[in-house]
């Protein structure tokens, strides 16, 4: 072991042995559940709950190249991968693994894909590619972190990103799709490298490195010489997502905030630099996108006000076509038929919880591949939500979506206001069976908030932030609660907060600078004190995470951290607090929790605390997700003062 990991498991068995259960507090375990002074969950609540987390969905991946679907589903415990020939057509399973397979990319030409899989939600992902014969062979090296799989264009090459543990730098890893084993390291990189696109003779690859959400350089890697050379913008700080190779090698299509506030797409001359906007003017941000085979069509997704939508465009000359009317909602993937004609992704909105879609190209057709179902839910009781903008401390307006049950004559709505993660995320009106189940279960009004900081509304909006101004999120949140306060049928003396990673942290400062205005607190993996976060996050994220929330080695900033850590704050927080941790958190470690845990006992207040020994960051697994959501509403019906 390394001396790095020995220092983090000693700091992790002290965290334990301080929030031990005191004798008088019960503990039990359920499954790969440890449940730390928790009550269990009635019978007929857990009944209630299952079908919230029995609907399922589809998530559209890749197409494969006889032109069907791979879609990411579950038919158990997690997700894995199924093939759809056609629309309508069965979801045939490929992969059969106890651990999520949520994603998978095809190989051009054969009847095969690469999918990464890591162990109890560590995030050290190995790459495999699998055959529709269910041969497989693993791609990566052991005891490595692996993702960003890319084939060429010809399918003979895959190349992807690899870290190993500890190490900030990613090296850039190649290999012969028929010879894994013969795998090399293409380019030792430095920092976050990724790969984004095979050039169209496979000579060379387009690669990104991150430095922060909106700072991203662009690299041409030749893979003769082993050179890599920037383009793009060279000297300034502008933020790239994705990349592509135009059909003739000498450009590069990316998304791109050079010169605006959003992300929209360009055209990067390679030999010259000099870049051609292909939507000048864009009032929102473009997300993802793909290019067609032979390079002519772009399409694009368009988040306005958490609602997505899909552009299409011609490279050449940059003029809009065609592209398809979708109901509002939210999109995620997006590709196009190796032939292609058709455009395929996958689609969710607040009342349906999601399927793969395809668009046609040459008829306009909107054709539907998977019906996914509602798990025993009644349509009719899920709830649309409304956006809404309220108006934070220094006058900038904070967009947010309110779900509200119909209330009964006379009475306010309890409230629970739920905090994304990131910071760099955002709250979207996708299906939510948790966000549903609060409606319909605790009767409650449910906001959902993008404090500043989040993505979807501009670089600018996305900076406000960073550093020493960590505290101005918080804020929002409180002019949230004069809101609440102010609406006739809300209940601002039955307001709960939560919030999960970095929402976990607003949920305890929010606990702690608004103790009294709210009737109690879930933190899921929050970070509790900037220093040991940072000190303790995997080596692969820390510096990406230093830019955003400031470098502790800097005793400046080591002394903000020390006044705004939640840790040192904890004496404020008077309320009934629930906290759950995955016991396999890379990024928000265990110990994080635990020492919460342990100062909010030892000033006596109420904790509960819920630990999944087979999760990392989040609850991948459904018979988890039912066991910890439950938990969520006993605890909120408890604080709100809900039958």
């Amino acid at each position: 072991m390394t001396t790095r990991a020995l220092l983090l498991g000693a700091a992790l068995s002290l965290a334990c042995a301080a929030a031990a259960p005191a004798a008088d507090l019960p503990r039990r375990e359920v499954g790969q559940i440890v449940y730390d002074n928790v009550p269990e969950t009635p019978a007929a609540l857990q009944a209630a709950i299952a079908p919230y987390y029995n609907a399922r969905s589809a998530v559209f991946e890749d197409w494969l190249s006889d032109g069907s679907m791979l879609i990411a589903t579950r038919f158990g415990d997690v997700n894995q991968i199924h093939r759809v020939a056609a629309p309508g057509g069965a979801r045939t399973q490929l992969t059969f693994f106890a651990e999520p397979v949520n994603s998978a990319k095809a190989q051009p030409g054969a009847a095969r894909f690469v999918y990464p899989r890591d162990v109890g939600g560590a995030e050290y992902y190995q790459g495999y590619l699998r055959g529709l014969d269910g041969a497989e062979v693993a791609l990566t090296a052991p005891r490595t972190r692996n993702g960003g799989f890319v084939f060429s264009k010809d399918g003979q090459q895959v190349a992807w990103s690899q870290a190993t543990p500890g190490d900030p730098n990613y090296d850039i890893m190649l290999a012969a799709a028929d010879d894994p084993a013969g795998r090399r390291v293409a380019f030792e990189g430095a920092g976050a490298l990724s790969v984004e696109a095979f050039s169209p003779d496979s000579k060379s690859l387009l690669l990104s490195r991150s430095f922060s959400a909106t700072h991203t350089d662009l690299f041409v890697l030749d893979l003769a010489g082993g050179q890599a050379r920037q383009i793009g913008a060279v000297g300034r700080k502008v933020g790239y997502q994705g990349g592509a190779f135009t059909a003739d090698g000498a450009g590069v299509v990316t998304l791109s905030d050079d010169g605006s506030d959003f992300t929209r797409p360009v055209v990067i001359d390679i030999a010259t630099g000099k870049a051609r906007d292909l939507d000048p003017g864009a009032k929102w941000s473009s997300e993802a996108f793909d290019l067609s085979p032979d390079g002519k069509t772009l399409a694009y997704m368009v988040n306005e006000e958490g609602y997505s939508k899909i552009v299409l465009k011609d490279v050449a000359s940059g003029q809009a076509l065609a592209a398809p009317k979708l109901p509002l909602g939210v999109l995620t993937g997006l590709g196009f038929s190796p032939d292609g004609r058709k455009l395929g992704f996958s689609l969710s909105t607040s009342t349906s919880s999601g399927d793969a879609w395809s668009y046609g190209l040459d008829d306009r057709e909107l054709v539907r591949w998977t019906q996914s179902e509602l798990g025993g839910l009644d349509p009719a009781r899920l709830v649309e939500p409304a956006l809404f903008r309220f108006q934070t401390f220094d006058k900038r307006s904070i967009p947010a979506f309110i779900y509200r049950p119909q209330a009964k004559a006379g009475a306010k709505l309890p409230v629970v206001i739920q905090i994304h993660g990131g910071p760099e995320g955002q709250e979207l009106p996708s299906f939510n069976p948790r966000r549903q189940s609060w409606v319909n279960e605790l009767g409650a009004a449910v906001i959902i908030p993008n404090v500043r900081g989040s993505t979807g509304y501009g670089k600018t909006y996305l900076d406000l932030d960073n550093g020493p101004r960590r505290e101005d999120s918080v804020k929002d949140i409180g002019a949230l609660l004069d809101w609440v306060a102010a609406q006739p049928d809300l209940d601002a003396g039955r307001v709960a907060i939560v919030g999960q990673s970095y929402g976990g942290y607003m949920s305890l400062a929010v606990a702690a600078h608004y103790n009294d205005r709210i009737a109690g607190a879930i933190d899921l993996y929050g970070i509790s004190n900037w220093t040991t976060f940072l000190q303790n996050t995997e080596g692969y994220r820390r510096d990406l995470r230093r830019v955003e929330y400031g470098d502790e080695r800097d005793p400046k900033m080591r002394a903000v951290f020390d006044r705004i850590s939640p840790l040192n704050l904890s004496d404020r927080m008077k309320k009934p607090m629930m906290i759950y941790q995955g016991a396999n958190d890379p990024r928000v470690p265990q110990s994080e929790s635990e020492q919460m845990v342990a100062r909010l006992r030892a000033q006596g207040s109420e904790v509960w605390y819920v630990l999944a020994r087979d999760e990392g960051h989040g609850v991948s697994k459904k018979q988890n997700a039912e066991a910890v959501r439950a938990t969520e509403i006993v605890f909120l019906k408890k604080v709100l003062g809900v039958d």
